[in-house]
């Protein structure tokens, strides 16, 4: 049976010969029973939507366009094996990535592309808009930004005076198990963007979200420095891999 060409590939538009270093493609079109597959998928993805699909189907569907003419699922379910599940390769580091044979620049770019979409695709349900009000949004955002990295992350969310979320800045990237905080600097950009109050969230790539004593000790210095200029602390909120800790709701802060 030949193709449909409704479901041709279209190449991405990298330079030829990248993707050719990064995945060498047979000559021709694409083989019927792979085109049929392809076809297969993307039918059952539009009539039954994402919750029809294991994690490395979603995948292939993804690298089709990256691999025009060779079968993904080999790549798709080593990406799997690899790092767990759909959301940590998303969120794998590139160096990793890169480091799953088969992963090439078309495929890096087509991930990556797409966890930036649902980045910000998160961040738009919570900017400029009241934080307090619409709690669950936000650990959305933090969830998704955060949740699946594999070093320590720690942002600080800038409230106005109606609790509006105005800016949204990563300070500082760690270890495994550490980043360096830097109290002053944290209270000084609240007062560049002339923010009335502050939101800490910071990622356990361990999973648990159980504050460290030393998280303990460095929300104490941001909440002392805060008060001494008027400024409010909400809540830190520490995102483990599928729950989170508040502060404020177990009497930390």
């Amino acid at each position: 049976m030949a193709p449909d060409p409704s479901f041709a590939e279209r190449p991405l538009p990298f330079d030829h010969d990248e993707v050719a270093e990064a995945v060498p493609l047979p000559k021709g079109r694409i083989p019927s029973y792979m085109a049929d597959h392809r076809r297969r998928l993307r039918e059952r993805f539009l009539s039954g939507g994402a919750d029809a699909m294991p994690d490395y189907e979603l995948l292939e569907l993804l690298l089709f366009r990256a691999i025009p003419r060779q079968d993904v699922k080999p790549l798709a379910r080593r990406l799997i094996d690899a790092f767990g599940d759909l959301n940590r390769v998303l969120a794998a580091p590139a160096p990793r990535l890169t480091e799953i044979d088969g992963v090439g620049p078309a495929v890096l770019c087509e991930i990556k592309v797409v966890e930036a979409v649902a980045h910000r695709m998160a961040r738009a349900r919570v900017i400029a808009r009241p934080v307090l009000s619409g709690w669950e949004p936000l650990l959305d955002y933090c969830r998704t930004v955060m949740a699946h990295r594999d070093t320590e992350q720690f942002r600080v969310l800038f409230l106005d005076r109606r609790n509006v979320l105005i800016a949204d800045e990563a300070q500082g990237r760690g270890t495994v198990d550490h980043v360096p905080v830097y109290p002053r600097e944290v209270v000084k950009r609240a007062l560049e963007l002339n923010a009335s109050a502050l939101i800490l969230v910071h990622n356990h790539p361990s999973g648990d979200p159980t504050p460290s004593e030393a998280d303990i000790a460095m929300t104490a210095q941001i909440d002392a420095a805060a008060r001494a200029l008027n400024l409010t602390l909400h809540d830190h909120l520490v995102i483990g891999k599928s729950r989170e800790t508040s502060f404020r709701a177990d009497g930390l802060l």
